[in-house]
């Protein structure tokens, strides 16, 4: 995972949420982890008594909101710049370095809510994957959520594959296979997964899905579009895609899509 450090020590993730195009996804995402948060205040739970866990946390951009917003919060980051930049915000998470594949500090059943937003990105084999998932499964309560984030395989071919002509290379080396399914390793940073291996995942740690999103639609695609846009046609955009996200025929389009679960 030497790549991968050595990538966010330069990489400024603390701004990626803020522009344009990463503010659609945090919209998107915050809205649907509020609705499993809503679900469990209208069971009774005070927002005291809610215990949140975001592994792959960076620098803190959802799990520092949703500790100031009362929740009991805390991060696993791999990466010790994010985490230190997390630490130094001041907030009451209890952050820690760890590995989303080997959550040994924390007991079973722990958390009401497991937010996985950022390890399988960067986890490059679907064995690691599951247990990355098994793991959050152990970690939350039953009847808890677990709120998964991919990178889609479509976009991955369309902007590094096509748009930044890479497309016949990879072909040519194996990180595209005949059917343009991509096939990452460490040193690509990402890696990108289709809707039927999101599918598969869920199927091996039986687990039950409420609804998987496309959590920012064409929004990686139409950046430049979205900075020219005035706050009004941007605010009209965000309304268009929060009614368009849930749409099955944009699932998989996007940059990143969200998969919402229950133990």
């Amino acid at each position: 995972m030497d790549e991968l450090v050595a990538h966010y020590n330069k990489f400024n993730e603390d701004k990626r949420l803020t522009r344009r195009h990463g503010q659609v996804e945090y919209i998107t995402t915050m809205k649907y982890v509020h609705t499993c948060l809503d679900a469990l205040v209208q069971q009774g739970r005070k927002p005291e008594e809610i215990h949140i866990l975001d592994v792959g946390a960076g620098t803190g951009g959802y799990c520092v909101p949703l500790s100031e917003e009362g929740y009991q919060v805390s991060a696993v980051e791999y990466v010790k710049y994010n985490l230190g930049i997390l630490k130094q915000k001041g907030s009451a998470v209890e952050a820690y370095q760890g590995d989303a594949r080997k959550l040994k500090r924390f007991a079973d059943d722990s958390f009401d809510v497991t937010l996985v937003f950022g390890p399988m990105y960067h986890l490059y084999t679907m064995e690691d994957k599951r247990q990355a998932l098994l793991e959050a499964k152990r970690v939350t309560k039953s009847g808890g959520y677990i709120l998964v984030a991919y990178l889609m395989n479509e976009y991955g071919v369309l902007t590094y594959g096509f748009k930044e002509q890479n497309a016949l290379e990879c072909l040519s080396d194996g990180r595209l296979d005949e059917k343009f399914h991509c096939h990452s390793t460490p040193k690509d940073l990402y890696d990108y997964v289709r809707l039927e291996d999101i599918d598969a995942l869920v199927q091996q740690a039986e687990l039950k899905r409420i609804k998987i999103i496309s959590a920012d639609g064409p929004a990686d695609y139409m950046r430049r579009e979205l900075n020219a846009m005035s706050q009004e046609l941007f605010d009209k955009f965000v309304e268009y895609h929060l009614s368009t996200c849930e749409r099955p025929e944009l699932l998989g389009a996007g940059a990143h899509t969200l998969d919402i679960l229950q133990k």
